[in-house]
């Protein structure tokens, strides 16, 4: 009996290795996975601080652009508030103009020329009006005696 027990414990430990060694190889197969993934893991970090870099020279690229963005924008806009302003004294010297010009034409007008034309016959120069001239608006009255302003000017003539 005293055989057959110690070939049971022997039996018993050669079990017990065999598992061991397949449960080592197994770990040995897990280990080789994980050397595995941990290189790609790696190559994956160095794509990463990669991209990250190329992200920061990209932010600070940016950061530049905005700053030149803001400058031309300002000085645009200034050129802009400044050109708005001369419009601005432009059209109102304009205003007094057509002010003045009105003033003359009303003035130089005879009391009874709207509702009495020149006859065509007598008629004479680029300003004459045709002899069926519907009375004028105030506007187109003022537009008819600039043209006739400038008309009178460019010919040599005085204009005032």
């Amino acid at each position: 009996m005293n055989h057959s027990l110690g070939l049971m414990i022997e039996t018993l430990v050669a079990v017990l290795l065999l598992v061991t060694i397949g449960y080592c190889m197994l770990l040995n197969n897990r280990l080789k996975r994980l050397r595995a993934d941990e290189h790609s893991l790696k190559a994956v970090i160095a794509e990463l601080v990669t991209a990250t870099e190329i992200a920061e020279r990209a932010i600070g690229g940016l950061k530049h652009a905005v700053r030149d963005v803001n400058e031309n924008l300002g000085n645009q806009l200034t050129s802009a508030t400044q050109m708005s302003e001369y419009l601005k004294r432009q059209l109102s010297e304009c205003d007094n103009v057509v002010r003045r010009l009105s003033k003359i034409a009303i003035a130089a007008r005879p009391q009874g020329a709207v509702a009495e034309p020149e006859p065509p016959s007598r008629a004479t120069g680029p300003v004459a009006a045709p002899a069926t001239a519907p009375r004028l608006s105030s506007a187109k009255a003022v537009a008819a005696a600039a043209q006739a302003f400038s008309d009178r000017r460019r010919t040599g003539g005085l204009a005032a």
